[in-house]
């Protein structure tokens, strides 16, 4: 079975963050890596080469293959700030109704940029996400 291609690395956190070109989006960064660390109470640790984690969670698929992802985390790219682990707990779906300007994708929320949301209801986002991706048993 083929392995995982996004793990835990030991690159920084902190040194990742600083190569984010656009500069607004180093700053969310920035600011998400100081929320997302509060509202979990995870050290942050990249998974793979561009992904910022919190935490991790055990899957295993019907088919055999199993693995670890991150429980939540984001990804500062060029168009926007990928977060991932945040649209699937219960009660995801009447905070995104309030969050502010954001996109959903399979799993992902994406926002332009943090002065279109809701702090408050992100932080909330993150502490619900992550308390369910970290403790539900995942067989998707």
């Amino acid at each position: 079975m083929a392995e995982n291609k996004t793990k835990p690395t030991t690159q920084s956190v902190p040194e990742f963050l600083e190569t984010v070109e656009h500069p607004v989006r180093r700053a969310d960064a920035w600011t998400l890596l100081d929320l997302m660390s509060e509202a979990t109470g995870e050290q942050a640790v990249m998974w793979g080469p561009s992904m910022v984690g919190f935490g991790s969670y055990h899957y295993r698929y019907a088919s055999g293959r199993e693995g670890d992802a991150l429980a939540v985390g984001f990804a500062p790219r060029k168009t926007n700030l990928a977060l991932y682990g945040l649209t699937v707990a219960p009660g995801a779906a009447d905070l995104l109704a309030t969050l502010g300007k954001h996109k959903t994708g399979a799993a992902c929320l994406y926002i332009t940029k943090l002065a279109d949301v809701d702090l408050i209801v992100l932080t909330e986002l993150v502490r619900i996400g992550y308390r369910h991706m970290a403790t539900v048993e995942h067989r998707p």
